[in-house]
């Protein structure tokens, strides 16, 4: 089985920790996010992965440069502009020569959708597209996706309000492709899946879908990334992960409460962490307050201040003593 993985936005939601790291290599407890989708992919069967880059490609060419990652094999194809979702499934299908039925993913969202179900269910159905489908309760902000009893799509309705959503099961951005869908792709600009590709599809009752009640969430808010890491500690997603890492530095009178502290970070005594990531090498100085707030790579929180309201710290930036930041972002330009 093969996959294609968008991978190229510029993680707008995401700034300050997106202008030097895109978003799908921040790191999520213990690991950078695309390896969490590889592994749900490698899971349902999925031993080649084409990444389709953008926004500075060269980070993921790096991180992998033997072109493995989690046992999968890996292939670029680097977008010469925006293509939107479906012209870049297009251009990295293109690009890999996929000729038979594959996986296409959206990066920023992490699942465990079994994917192996989906692809089963696609062949069984002889489907042109089949997708993954999750409940949310505001449904406001995906593609809501009404379908008959059979799985059979009757409608793809993108971002509808909240109250005229004909259904709260939402597109969990998880599909199996055939090659065919290809060549309704206009090449060469900007073409939406959920918009333009799937909408006909339904006209042509060709497009169906899989409900999963799997874990799911969209990593690409603030609130999200911080949240999708609580649950990974907490034990939502499977066993509970080490939330402090063990090379970071926590002082035996500093509160750490249901955070992520990752390497080489140091919070200092008195200091209070409750609720928040604390990034690579970050230090949180004494009396301190970090509360669901992102701190970014590098960066310094003086003694006393209160880094609070979902707040993101850029990398290497310091705040000063006593200072508080409450529901920002520093710098405020990025």
């Amino acid at each position: 089985m093969k996959a294609v993985i968008l991978v190229g936005g510029f993680g707008t939601r995401l700034r300050p920790l997106t202008v030097t790291t895109p978003k799908q290599m921040l790191p999520v407890v213990d690991r950078p996010m695309i390896e969490y989708v590889v592994s749900t992919l490698k899971r349902g069967g999925v031993s080649e992965v084409t990444l389709a880059l953008g926004y500075k490609e060269d980070l993921f060419r790096a991180a992998y440069p033997d072109a493995v990652c989690d046992g999968v094999s890996l292939s670029y194809a680097v977008e010469p502009e925006p293509l939107d979702t479906a012209g870049a499934v297009r251009f990295a299908a293109d690009a890999a020569g996929i000729d038979e039925p594959f996986l296409a993913v959206n990066g920023d969202v992490l699942t465990d959708v079994d994917v192996g179900s989906l692809w089963d269910r696609h062949r069984e159905t002889g489907a042109q597209a089949t997708i993954a489908l999750t409940r949310v309760g505001d449904p406001s902000r995906y593609g809501v996706v009404p379908t008959d009893p059979r799985g059979k799509v009757l409608g793809f309705i993108e971002k509808p309000n909240r109250d005229e959503a004909p259904t709260n099961w939402v597109n969990a951005g998880v599909y199996v492709l055939e090659p065919e869908i290809l060549g309704r792709i206009a090449s060469g600009r900007r073409v939406s899946i959920e918009r333009e590709v799937f909408p006909s599809l339904v006209a042509e009752k060709g497009l169906w879908a899989v409900k999963s009640e799997a874990y799911w969430i969209d990593i690409g808010t603030p609130s999200t990334y911080v949240q999708a890491q609580l649950d990974l500690i907490d034990g939502v997603r499977g066993a509970a992960m080490a939330g402090i890492a063990a090379d970071a530095r926590v002082d035996e009178d500093a509160e750490v409460e249901r955070s992520v502290v990752m390497e080489g970070a140091a919070v200092a005594a008195g200091a209070v962490a409750r609720d928040s990531i604390i990034m690579e090498g970050a230090v949180i100085e004494r009396d301190a307050l970090v509360d669901g707030s992102v701190i970014g790579p590098g960066a310094r929180i003086g003694e006393g201040a209160k880094v609070t309201g979902l707040s993101i710290v850029g990398d290497r930036v310091s705040v000063g003593a006593g200072l508080l930041v409450d529901g920002s972002k520093i710098p405020s330009s990025a």
